[in-house]
């Protein structure tokens, strides 16, 4: 199945740039980040920012936005069966530095994907301003063996030093 990343979600003043593989199936359908309803991605970064967990999707972005907090992914394009990023080929790297200059505020990138850092075969080579994170652990269900207080623990150093949350 071809699949197509979501575009960017990110706000001037962005500090923080989470940057995952691809969107699984759940949320290319809704057509948003985090879809899946398993995925532990937004209850943490509520209880991360210390801020309620709102059911509504442009809720949840702006809880990011208000942080400071964007949301992207390295693949804007591939072919892959299902949503394990395993399962990726044919993949087209996104332009995370065309991003980066577009909003040069990012001074940390959180990579939350199987790999640490982004593909680099098709992706434009981040700048030596902005901090790369590796060790930010998928939420996803399919990483179950992380439970919420091991993903709060590794996440909070790379989210709250920049954040200020």
């Amino acid at each position: 199945m071809h699949c197509e990343s979501l575009p960017p979600s990110i706000g001037n003043g962005a500090r923080i740039l989470i940057l995952g593989s691809m969107p699984g199936i759940a949320s290319l359908r809704a057509g948003a980040y985090y879809a899946h309803p398993k995925n532990r991605f937004w209850p943490l970064m509520a209880v991360l920012l210390k801020e309620p967990l709102h059911d509504g999707y442009e809720a949840r972005l702006a809880m990011l936005c208000k942080h400071k907090i964007a949301l992207w992914d390295a693949i804007t394009s591939c072919d892959r069966e299902g949503s394990l990023d395993s399962a990726i080929q044919n993949e087209e790297g996104a332009d995370i530095g065309a991003l980066l200059e577009t909003y040069p505020s990012i001074k940390t990138i959180c990579c939350k994907a199987q790999n640490p850092t982004p593909p680099s075969r098709n992706t434009t080579k981040v700048s030596s301003r902005e901090k790369i994170s590796p060790s930010t652990p998928s939420t996803s269900p399919a990483k179950a063996r992380w439970s919420m207080e091991a993903l709060i623990g590794v996440w909070k150093d790379a989210i709250l030093h920049e954040c200020g949350a």
